[in-house]
């Protein structure tokens, strides 16, 4: 509860005018100071009043694109069945205030509000609570309270289509890429029978030591296999517009363009982050897929919106980066590495194409810098690209996977 500078005003003039007419006994400023304390009483009143009011917002669609429109609807309902609100409200759109009328509004009625939800920036927009504020008639007292929960909106990163994928080193037997989830050649791990499994890939010798029925998963090791890398580091995207490095937003539009594409064809994928060292894994079949997000607090919630979520502020140097390949060059998660970063990791391009004994197919894309780069390895490919359509579109002409 807030006491306005006019209420302030009131109330210390009362209580001065109480006491004078009590002191030097002045019956018309004691007389004076009452009304005041009862005009400052009743403003309590009022502004103590809780109307009864049921707030259901709806976001349309609630998970986006970056730049792609979003609508928040938010339906306010007068629950109450004795009086009318006469209130001022406003709604939260990620830390903006968002005025909502609902001025005179009768019992059981309701008041509806529509207003577009910010999506220039990607990461998650909180929507509400809606807030609201009770003032007596002469201006004395405010009090504000919030009603409805916050409903977040997920601004991914832009996905562009991409036609071509890499074949990986080794073919695939049933064509360039199996289009079968868990393939049939080696043999990777066992699970529990589901229905449906065929009986001839039961390990029956696990099954009768656990007592339920353990059926065998197989792989296909000739699957190409890609690991995206994205550099995230603030030295590599050094170039900031009202705090967003939109060389790094570029990058972010790519990976989650070339998860969504291995998804879509089955491929298994891992990100990988130069700092700090997170993973998201996209499986063949199944699982979490790209389009999927990463909540903000890293758990699997629903792609890759937690891990992009923001430039990394720890690692700023070589460190970070030698760790993160060494790591790579040791684990060998694939066959096809895809890195990504911005103008100020052109200095590590030599960095990245020393992969290549580990990964047969190294691709890297440049954002955002000022002069193409140049390949310091017979074969690396190198992307240089403005944004991440430009990425795709380079994408689709490469022709040396």
């Amino acid at each position: 509860m807030g006491v306005t500078a006019r209420g302030i005003g009131l109330f210390v003039a009362a209580a001065a005018l109480l006491v004078a007419g009590f002191r030097f006994a002045y019956p018309e400023l004691a007389l004076l100071g009452v009304a005041g304390a009862t005009a400052g009483g009743y403003a309590l009143a009022v502004a103590a009043w809780r109307p009864r009011l049921a707030v259901v917002r709806r976001a349309e669609p609630d998970r986006v694109g970056r730049g792609e429109p979003a609508t928040m609807t938010v339906t306010v309902q007068n629950s109450g069945r004795l009086r009318s609100a006469n209130l001022v409200a406003e709604d939260r759109c990620g830390g903006v205030p968002v005025p909502v009328p609902v001025l005179r509004l009768r019992p059981g009625k309701d008041t509806t509000a529509r207003y577009d939800v910010p999506t220039t920036r990607r990461g998650v927009v909180p929507v509400g609570p809606l807030r609201v504020t009770r003032r007596d008639p002469l201006g004395l007292v405010s009090l504000s309270r919030p009603y409805g929960e916050t409903v977040p909106v997920w601004v991914h990163p832009r996905v562009h289509p991409l036609n071509v994928m890499p074949t990986g080193a080794g073919r695939s037997l049933d064509g360039r890429v199996d289009s079968v989830p868990h393939g049939s050649i080696t043999f990777d791990s066992l699970r529990e029978y589901v229905v449906g499994d065929e009986l001839r890939r039961v390990h029956w010798r696990t099954s009768a030591r656990v007592g339920e029925l353990m059926v065998r998963e197989n792989v296909d090791t000739s699957l190409p296999r890609l690991v995206v890398l994205l550099d995230n580091r603030a030295v590599a995207h050094p170039q900031r517009s009202a705090g967003v490095a939109e060389s790094f937003e570029s990058a972010c539009e790519a990976a989650a363009s070339v998860l969504t594409a291995a998804y879509r064809a089955d491929l298994p994928v891992v990100l990988v982050l130069v700092a700090p060292a997170e993973e998201v894994s996209a499986p063949a079949a199944g699982g979490i897929g790209p389009e999927q997000e990463v909540g903000a607090a890293g758990t699997p919630d629903a792609g890759v919106l937690g891990p992009l979520d923001r430039l990394a502020a720890a690692g700023l140097g070589a460190d970070t980066l030698d760790a993160t390949l060494t790591r790579l060059r040791g684990d060998r998660l694939g066959d096809t590495l895809i890195a990504l970063t911005g103008p100020g990791g052109r200095e590590t391009l030599g960095r990245f194409g020393a992969l290549r004994g580990a990964y047969p197919s190294v691709v890297v894309g440049v954002f955002g810098a000022a002069e193409p780069a140049q390949s310091p390895t017979t074969g690396l490919v190198v992307i240089d690209a403005v944004d991440g359509a430009a990425f795709a579109a380079e994408w689709d002409r490469v022709r040396r996977w």
